[in-house]
């Protein structure tokens, strides 16, 4: 696989994952709104993908080690990667009760975020738990902090800051 669809499929996925996931349940925490998290998402899938894959343009173009058409390339499945994954995460919303939707999409996004490590372990040669577990344990961090930071303000919210 060429170098440049690697780096923007990987970014884009792993950011589609982590961000999506943070912000879902930052948001759940926060407002309890099916509606409310669509809505995030949604922003996330647009707004954040477009920023994402400009951000690997400019980072490529920076390096100053890649061919027009590699900045390019890299940029645009940044874009489509970073959108698909973000956007696969209102599925369990409009298939699932509320609750249980929120916790199939932390399983969802641990399991994708688990295949993506396992695959970079195999390319790398290391071992596949240690790219796991590495991967895993920031992406549990994400979704610690942004449970917390919703329960915050949630709590901001009732009284009335």
């Amino acid at each position: 696989m060429k170098r440049s669809l690697r780096s923007g499929i990987g970014f884009g996925w792993t950011s589609g994952i982590i961000t999506t996931l943070g912000l879902m349940i930052g948001l759940h925490s926060g407002t309890h709104s099916k509606l409310v998290i669509i809505g995030g998402i949604l922003t996330i899938a647009i707004a954040d993908a477009f920023s994402d894959a400009l951000g690997i343009h400019l980072s490529e173009e920076f390096e100053g080690e890649h061919t027009p058409k590699e900045v390019r390339e890299a940029t645009v499945f940044t874009f489509i990667s970073k959108f698909f994954f973000s956007i696969t995460f209102i599925v369990p919303l409009l298939l699932l009760p509320f609750p249980l939707a929120i916790v199939a999409s932390i399983i969802y996004g641990m399991v994708l975020l688990c295949i993506l490590s396992f695959w970079i372990s195999k390319m790398r040669g290391e071992p596949a738990w240690k790219v796991i577990l590495e991967h895993v344990s920031i992406a549990i961090a994400v979704v610690v902090a942004a449970h917390l930071i919703g329960d915050w303000i949630s709590e901001m919210i009732k009284h009335g800051s």
